[in-house]
């Protein structure tokens, strides 16, 4: 055992901060275009196709994340990772080069293919090297680190617009990837074994299929298509018929890509739906909170992403702090349960702001949230890796990576719907009948409009992000409820891992 164990020790000295850094540019360039996309529909036009800049990335980052958690498990996670560094860095490259709109989305979604590998696999990958017990440490670093990038993103791309151009948006993965697969290619190496594999190519169609009709009904729903639309609902149907023959054929597969047995694992199952509130609670109530400084308190796009600083700093303070209790005490059943209940608190005080709360009040919540968010985040991946055999690992760590995807995407379309109706109903009956609002309302235009107008617009914004807030809280109380049920399962240490990876 002393002969195996040593050579771990020195290269996860330098493969942590690599996997760190691969974490850290998938996570970011979720966020990091949305300050860019005013100055990018300037330059290449399509401002219909404006919010697919965004979505293709999301879109295909989200899909193929139990894929490369399968693939990870099946041929090693050092090549699948090489693999996705290289899609992320050739999308980021033409990313940078386009010359059109219609070209920025397809080659977002070739960046999304690569993103959703980096983030899956360097998560998963830790498994590789660190047994569990003392994983805590690590994983809550990667807590820290996730939650860095995404709230850093819309600072860093503004400026990088405001005194470069937005092409540099994308061009600056490409040395920070080279780097990343230099490091990997030299120094990871983890034990592992020749097996013969079969991919899961019908299961991958029926996943992919399914999963892209759920989210384009979450993202289209209410902006593009009303919730009315037949086309709309057609689509949420073809979806849940996909997902279903992903079930089905998840039964007979001889290599699943998402074994249906994980789900007999009482950890796993509690994690996913943990891990799926969660990602409704928090993207979706999140996504609000730059648009109410930018309006509410008049800042700009670049000081409203600071003042998103004290929830990176409660998001960073827990998951450090909880990893490395939960290294020495060797149990992590607490945390989930005691991040929901303060995300609950949280989203509730943030339910209370108005127009005249003080940053500094609202800053106290944000941090609030933050530590909340950083107890449970990485805590629910610990207990999957954990609780899961070890040769699903990356298929594990894929599925409750996916569920808070999939809850991120269905709080954004969910939160979205109850602000946009609340604000519509509420300036029918606040404003006059004969009143004609601009089109494009930006935060901008809104301090543009008359005093008595604009002063009802902003009591209307502000009331309709109260009721935001309430949901947000209400699913939260649902994630509590499920966290009762996790249990704490022993950590493993090196000597109790059942069986090594495997790779080609």
């Amino acid at each position: 055992m002393t002969d195996a164990a040593v050579p771990h020790k020195p290269p996860v000295r330098v493969i942590y901060p690599t996997l760190m850094l691969v974490m850290f540019l998938a996570a970011l360039d979720q966020t990091i275009v949305s300050t860019a996309l005013p100055t990018i529909v300037g330059e290449l036009g399509g401002l219909s196709q404006l919010s697919w800049v965004v979505t293709a990335y999301l879109l295909t980052s989200t899909i193929v994340v139990p894929l490369y958690g399968k693939f990870g498990d099946l041929f090693g996670r050092r090549i699948v990772l090489q693999v996705a560094i290289v899609l992320f860095l050739a999308g980021s490259a033409l990313c940078g080069m386009v010359q059109d709109m219609t070209w920025l989305i397809v080659m977002r979604a070739l960046q999304g293919l690569g993103g959703g590998g980096l983030m899956v696999s360097s998560i998963a990958a830790i498994g590789d090297v660190v047994p569990p017990a003392e994983r805590g440490r690590y994983q809550g670093l990667f807590g820290a680190v996730f939650g860095l990038s995404t709230v850093i993103g819309p600072l860093l791309g503004g400026y990088i617009v405001e005194h470069f151009s937005w092409r540099w948006i994308f061009y600056l993965n490409l040395p920070l990837g080279v780097l990343a697969m230099a490091v990997l290619g030299l120094v990871f190496k983890p034990h592992t074994r020749h097996i013969d594999h079969k991919i899961d190519y019908a299961g991958a169609l029926f996943m992919a299929g399914g999963l892209t009709c759920v989210i384009l009904f979450t993202s289209e729903g209410g902006t593009t298509l009303p919730w009315t639309s037949v086309e709309l609902w057609l689509l949420l149907a073809l979806g849940v018929v996909m997902l279903y023959g992903f079930v089905f054929e998840e039964r007979t597969a001889t290599e699943p890509i998402m074994p249906l047995e994980l789900f007999r694992e009482r950890v796993f199952t509690i994690a996913c739906a943990v891990g799926f509130i969660v990602g409704v609670a928090m993207f979706g109530s999140i996504t609000f909170l730059p648009l109410y400084l930018q309006v509410a308190k008049g800042s700009s796009p670049t000081g409203a992403g600071l003042q998103l600083l004290p929830m990176m700093g409660g998001i960073i303070f827990a998951s450090i702090v909880a990893g490395r209790i939960i290294s020495k005490i060797g149990r992590y059943r607490i945390f989930p349960i005691a991040g929901t209940a303060v995300m609950t608190v949280a989203m509730g005080l943030m339910s209370t702001i108005e127009l005249t709360t003080p940053l500094s009040v609202l800053d106290s919540y944000m941090a609030l949230l933050g530590l909340g968010m950083g107890m449970v985040m990485q805590v629910l991946i610990l207990a999957v890796q954990n609780a899961v055999e070890f040769r699903h690992m990356g298929a594990g760590t894929s599925g409750a990576t996916l569920f808070r995807s999939i809850g991120g995407s269905v709080g954004v379309a969910m939160f979205g719907a109850i602000f946009s109706n609340g604000l519509k109903s509420r300036l029918e009956s606040a404003l006059p009948a004969d009143t004609v609002l601009p089109p494009n309302l930006g935060p901008s235009t809104v301090h543009q409009l008359p005093d008595a107008i604009r002063h009802a617009y902003l009591t209307a914004f502000s009331s309709s992000l109260h009721v935001v807030f309430l949901a947000a809280a209400g699913v939260s109380i649902i994630g509590f409820a499920l966290s009762l049920f996790m249990v704490d399962v022993p950590l493993r240490d090196h000597g109790q891992h059942q069986s090594p990876p495997v790779i080609e």
